[in-house]
């Protein structure tokens, strides 16, 4: 295969390095970036620098841009946005857009019965609403999240969020009546337990933890990724999902799918709940809905989402025109262009590479995906499944200095996860995985010598 993907100088080049240093200088330490270099410009499924060095994008600016960058249908959108106007306040003011919207969103969700949906700005800010929404229908407080589990960064959604560093490490205190419930990681479990034995026995410890952590009856919400993202693309099985669920539904707990990282094609389907036959009372969502426009909603059973009084949901920027006028682009790419089906095709693909890769290497294991969402894990060996963060991180710096942008993930820092654009072509796919086995037999050949 003729490699088409070079770097012109070594990463950060001197533009970059120059804004390097004025990043250094103004902006704090907290704010972590994964490549040194910037952006100059980027399309599709590439990213180019200001010093001339393209990219593939395996990060898809952490799941946000399933339709690719800057589609064209996209940009031309929202040039006739600008023209007419940037910005009401939907509370001021409303929009089209806003309606046509929530239309399109309520009637792709999962479930035969009247819907509703709202906007707000971020994936965190949508799942604070969700529980806002539950709690206010309930009359209750409990909120139940899993481990590993990543909700955002806000006080409620961090204390939600299961790792402690970066995401809570003396951030605390946290908010009160949140209760982390086991989820099932099918790579680590007992090597005594057959896979059957496993889902029968997590199912159980999340019925024992309704008994020993807080009962049923005071929990609003419980909110589940349909597959866990920062977790390490955790994929629980259908019997845990479905009895999850069922305990909801005989206790009147909210059941909210968290789909900011899972939804919008990336696993196949519109959502990834649909691949367990539940059909969740609120859905969360968020980033690749607005193709890189900053926008997230709530959708879910319209008893539920009408609860609220006039005034107890919004925000300033809550569902921009321009968040909305990009989302309902992203809509029409996706069945326009067959993502769902294009996201199965990639998956398949990049699996089989990953397989390959495990043969190879000593140190990749625990291969697994849903659609396009893929992950492999590196550790010292297959035997005792011990995680090496230090060996992804140099993974993903070897891909970096290749021009193939890379993400980490899992709470063990170990997971190599996949999240490139949709509308990547095959060839750059292909070049893509290349970077990423060279990548994966550099740091191997460096830790060997």
């Amino acid at each position: 295969m003729q490699k088409h993907i070079t770097l012109n100088t070594v990463i950060p080049g001197p533009k970059s390095q120059d804004l390097l240093e004025r990043r250094k200088r103004i902006v704090p330490r907290g704010i972590s970036n994964g490549c040194t270099a910037f952006v100059k410009q980027a399309n599709g499924a590439l990213v180019e620098d200001m010093d001339g060095n393209k990219f593939i994008d395996f990060a898809g600016a952490i799941g946000t841009v399933n339709v690719g960058h800057s589609h064209p249908q996209v940009v031309e959108a929202l040039q006739k946005q600008l023209e007419n106007f940037i910005h009401t306040g939907f509370n001021v003011m409303m929009y089209e857009s806003y309606i046509e919207l929530a239309e399109k969103l309520t009637e792709l969700a999962p479930g035969n019965f009247p819907k509703q949906a709202a906007f707000f700005n971020s994936g965190a800010e949508a799942v604070e609403n969700a529980v806002k929404i539950a709690r206010k229908y309930t009359k209750r407080q409990g909120v139940i999240s899993f481990t590993r589990g990543f909700h955002g960064r806000t006080l409620m959604t961090m204390t939600m969020t299961s790792k402690v560093k970066p995401y809570k490490y003396e951030f605390g205190p946290f908010a009160p009546e949140v209760y982390k419930a086991p989820y099932p990681y099918e790579y680590r479990r007992p090597k005594e337990m057959t896979e059957q034995q496993y889902s029968e026995f997590i199912i159980e410890q999340f019925e024992q933890f309704l008994v020993t952590e807080v009962s049923p009856q005071t929990v609003a919400a419980v909110v589940m990724e349909p597959v866990q993202g920062e977790g390490g693309f955790i994929i629980p099985n259908k019997a845990f999902v479905q009895r999850v669920y069922e305990i909801c539904k005989e206790n009147g707990i909210v059941f909210v799918a968290d789909e900011i990282q899972t939804g919008f094609a990336r696993t196949g389907k519109y959502f990834a709940i649909e691949h367990f036959d539940i059909t969740p009372d609120l859905i969360t969502v968020s980033k690749s809905m607005g193709a890189g426009v900053p926008i997230s909603g709530v959708i879910g059973r319209k008893e539920i989402m009408d609860v609220s009084e006039p005034g107890e949901l919004g925000g300033t920027y809550s569902g921009s025109p321009l968040g909305c006028r990009a989302a309902l682009e992203v809509l029409d790419i996706i069945e326009k262009e067959n993502l769902n089906n294009r996201a199965k095709i990639l998956g398949k693909e990049v699996l089989n590479k990953f397989e390959y890769l495990s043969d190879r290497f000593e140190q990749v294991d625990g291969v697994r995906g849903l659609g396009a969402m893929c992950a492999l894990e590196i550790v010292t060996d297959k035997h005792t499944k011990k995680p090496d963060k230090e060996m992804t991180q140099k993974i993903v710096k070897e891909a970096i200095n290749r021009g193939l942008l890379l993400l980490s993930a899992g709470i063990f820092g170990n997971v190599i996860r996949i999240l490139m654009p949709l509308t990547i072509t095959d060839e750059q796919l292909e070049e893509g995985l290349a970077i990423l086995e060279e990548s994966i037999e550099a740091a191997v050949t460096v830790q060997h010598i």
